[in-house]
């Protein structure tokens, strides 16, 4: 797959899936920088350390049973499973699948001004690394 528009992003928050709800998702992923430069070097040297992320989400909210806010509000306090996929279908190379544990830190039941779309928007921190899966 080259380059792509995200207009069908897959979200499943445990087991739930949300897709038709969300309208912005992001996984992002980093690793620590830790310095081994020692006497005698030139230039400072680095390894990569531990890794971390966070998955944050916006959706159009929803209050009835097995959407946003039903699924989301009593994980609050729990790890849970998130699945995305950069569009719907199958898992594959041009369609990888990437599964995080996510500690629920977050979760705004109500969202939004007078006359303006009700929202719900997330930022959960990464239990552990994600696993990338492509069939």
């Amino acid at each position: 797959m080259a380059e792509f528009m995200l207009n069908d992003a897959s979200v499943t928050i445990n087991s739930v899936d949300l897709s038709s709800y969300v309208t912005s998702v992001t996984l992002s992923q980093s690793a620590d920088s830790l310095e081994t430069t020692a006497m005698g070097d030139s230039a400072r040297t680095f390894i990569g350390g531990l890794t971390n992320g966070t998955i944050d989400i916006d959706f159009n909210a929803d209050f009835a049973a097995s959407k946003t806010e039903a699924t989301i509000y009593p994980l609050i306090g729990t790890v849970t499973t998130v699945v995305v996929k950069p569009a719907s279908g199958s898992v594959s190379a041009t369609n990888p699948s990437f599964t995080c544990s996510c500690v629920v830190t977050e979760w705004d039941s109500i969202n939004g001004s007078i006359g303006e779309l009700a929202t719900h928007s997330i930022s959960w921190q990464l239990a552990a690394a994600p696993v990338k899966a492509t069939s």
